[in-house]
């Protein structure tokens, strides 16, 4: 079964698979990750699936805040919900958001709204692909790497570190993969938490083969488009 992580940065998409030949590449266009996904069999990709049609927090967030603490709960944003996936500005979203949940769409959210649009349409278009590329998350990802605790947020150098060395004791070609992507790719294309997020993602989809699936929920429900609301993890 041929796997892979998926994580978006501003170049577009990091793509990272341990399948046994080890790869990266930086999805630019729609296209390619059309593409990719066609390609692979399992991906856990860091984007948002299923929508909330009026509530602002969707279940699996407010779990996943639970689990990594309140240190880290500010890695778990609320997406964009469905009425709100189309506006063509920030300010008519957040009228939108706030007409159905009185609360606003942050900023964060919003700057991801086009990947999350586009990934909604690509499920939508293609209803195969909903068994085979599930919303995952770093955090719990390296969390569980860990042995349930994170010691570093990743926003700091040791952080960063500390999360590839928690790859690298798995992959150890992970090491190589980080040195290259930050000699190929500039800064404001790829940084270096887009590519240790899509380790934990590539590894933690490898990892699903042999260790199966938890969900957070465990019985997720899905959204009106029939997209399930779930983060995945090992």
């Amino acid at each position: 079964m041929k796997t892979a992580g998926i994580d978006g940065c501003k170049a577009g998409w990091l793509l990272i698979t341990f399948d046994k030949e080890p790869a990266y590449n930086v999805l630019r266009t729609d296209e390619d990750l059309k593409k990719a996904l066609e390609e692979y069999e399992r991906v856990f990709i860091d984007m948002p699936i299923g929508l909330e049609d009026e509530n602002y927090t969707r279940e699996c967030d407010r779990l996943l805040r639970e689990k990594l603490g309140s240190e880290y709960a500010s890695s778990v944003f609320s997406p964009p919900i469905r009425p709100a996936l189309h506006a063509p500005s920030y300010a008519e979203a957040n009228m939108q958001s706030y007409e159905f949940t009185e609360k606003k769409l942050t900023l964060q959210a919003w700057n991801i709204t086009p990947k999350i649009r586009l990934l909604d349409q690509l499920l939508i278009q293609n209803p195969s692909w909903r068994e085979k590329v599930l919303e995952s998350h770093p955090e719990i990802l390296f969390m569980k790497l860990n042995g349930g605790m994170i010691y570093q947020k990743k926003n700091t150098k040791k952080g960063i570190r500390h999360r590839l060395d928690l790859v690298t004791g798995r992959e150890p070609v992970a090491a190589d993969f980080f040195r290259d992507i930050k000699e190929e790719y500039r800064r404001n294309e790829v940084e270096e938490d887009d590519i240790v997020d899509a380790m934990a993602l590539a590894l933690g989809a490898l990892q699903s083969i042999k260790k199966g699936i938890k969900t957070l929920p465990e019985n997720p429900e899905k959204d009106s488009e029939g997209l399930p609301k779930a983060i995945h993890y090992v």
